[in-house]
C-alpha cells in the first residue's frame, strides 16, 4: 500500500514538472497557465477564456480591426522568438519547413513545445507579426487602434509596445541560451537595451514561478541568475545535441564562423570550420556581419581548400 501510494505521488509531482513534449501538449498548458493573467500580450486586451480558448476583449480595449475580423476576435499562441528562427538551422527545415520538423526533429519539437516563448497573442496580430524581427520602428503609426504594436510589412519588421519590451528581450536571452540560437549583434544591443528600460516586475516574476512548474526549470534571465552581455557565451543547458549535430546546424544556416584568438572567419564549406576550439568560437549570421566586428576571412579558406585545425 505504501509503495502504491508513493509512485502515485511520484508520478504526480513528475506531471507538474515534466515539460510538455509538443507544441499541441503546450497549447493546452499554457491556456491553464495564462487563465489567472486574463491579458492578451501585445495588445494588452483583457482575455475572456472559454473550454480552453481566449477570445479578447477588443472593444474594451479599443482594438481596430486591420483585415482579418475572424482571427482577430481569437486568441492564438505566439512564438515570440519565431519558429523560423530557432528552426530553420535544422536539417528537417530544408525537407519540409516547420511542418516537417514537427513530425520528425525531437530538437526542434522541445523548441516549439517551450512554454516560456509561448505568449497569448490576437490572433490578426499573431499572422501580422509572422516570423518578423523586433525593432524600433520611429514615426511609423499603429494599425490597429488604441492597440500600440507597430508593424513594418515592408522591412518585415515589429516594433511592440513598451511595457513588454523587456520581457520580450528576456525570452529571447532565455531561447538563445538554452538552445545554442546565435543572436545577432544589433538583436543583442536591442534587447540589452530593453531588458534595462523595462526591468523584470512582480507579474513577470510570479508567471516565471507558474511556468518553471511545468518545464522544470528557470528562466534565470527573469530571476537574476543570469545576466546578458555582448557576446554572451550560450550554455546549451538541458541539451542532449552532440557537437556534431550543432556543426551540421550551423553549416545548414549558413552561418559564419569566427576565430576570436586569430580573428579570422571561416566560411562552412572550409575544413577549418569544423576545428575551431569551442571556447575561440564566435558565430556571425553573415561575412559582412563578421568584417563589422573586426574579423577578416581566412585566407586560405576558399573553395576547394583545406585549413588545419585551430584552438
Amino acid at each position: 500500500m505504501f509503495r502504491f501510494i508513493f509512485l502515485s505521488l511520484f508520478f504526480v509531482v513528475f506531471a507538474v514538472i515534466a515539460a510538455p513534449a509538443n507544441f499541441d501538449s503546450a497549447k493546452t498548458v499554457a491556456s491553464r497557465i495564462y487563465a489567472p493573467e486574463k491579458q492578451e500580450f501585445y495588445c494588452g486586451c483583457a482575455i475572456r477564456w472559454q473550454g480552453g480558448k481566449g477570445i479578447p476583449d477588443l472593444k474594451g480595449c479599443g482594438y481596430q480591426i486591420r483585415k482579418n475580423g475572424p482571427r482577430a476576435n481569437r486568441i492564438e499562441w505566439e512564438h515570440v522568438m519565431p519558429a523560423q528562427q530557432f528552426g530553420s538551422p535544422l536539417a528537417c527545415w530544408k525537407q519540409g519547413g516547420r511542418e516537417q520538423c514537427g513530425k520528425t526533429d525531437a530538437l526542434f519539437k522541445q523548441m516549439e513545445a517551450d512554454l516560456f516563448n509561448l505568449k497569448p497573442a490576437i490572433g490578426e496580430v499573431n499572422g501580422d507579426r509572422a516570423h518578423y524581427r523586433f525593432a524600433m520602428l520611429g514615426d511609423l503609426a499603429p494599425q490597429y487602434g488604441s492597440c500600440e504594436v507597430k508593424v513594418d510589412f515592408k522591412s518585415r519588421l515589429v516594433e511592440p509596445r513598451a511595457e513588454i519590451r523587456g520581457d520580450i528581450a528576456r525570452i529571447h536571452f532565455y531561447m538563445a541560451d538554452k538552445y545554442q540560437i546565435p543572436l545577432a549583434k544589433a538583436q543583442q544591443q536591442l534587447f540589452m537595451a530593453w531588458h534595462q528600460q523595462d526591468p523584470v516586475d512582480d507579474p513577470e516574476r510570479k508567471l516565471q514561478q507558474r511556468i518553471a512548474q511545468h518545464m522544470g526549470h528557470a528562466n534565470d534571465f527573469v530571476t537574476g541568475k543570469k545576466v546578458w552581455q555582448l557576446n554572451y557565451k550560450v550554455s546549451g543547458f538541458g541539451l542532449h545535441r552532440s557537437k556534431e549535430t550543432a556543426v551540421t546546424a550551423a553549416v545548414n544556416s549558413g552561418q559564419v564562423l569566427g576565430n576570436k584568438r586569430s580573428k579570422l572567419y571561416h566560411l562552412s564549406h572550409c575544413s577549418g570550420f569544423t576545428q575551431v576550439s569551442e571556447r575561440n568560437q564566435q558565430w556571425f549570421e553573415s561575412e559582412q556581419q563578421a568584417l563589422e566586428a573586426g574579423f577578416k576571412r581566412a585566407g586560405n579558406c576558399s573553395a576547394g581548400s583545406a585549413i588545419g585545425a585551430e584552438d
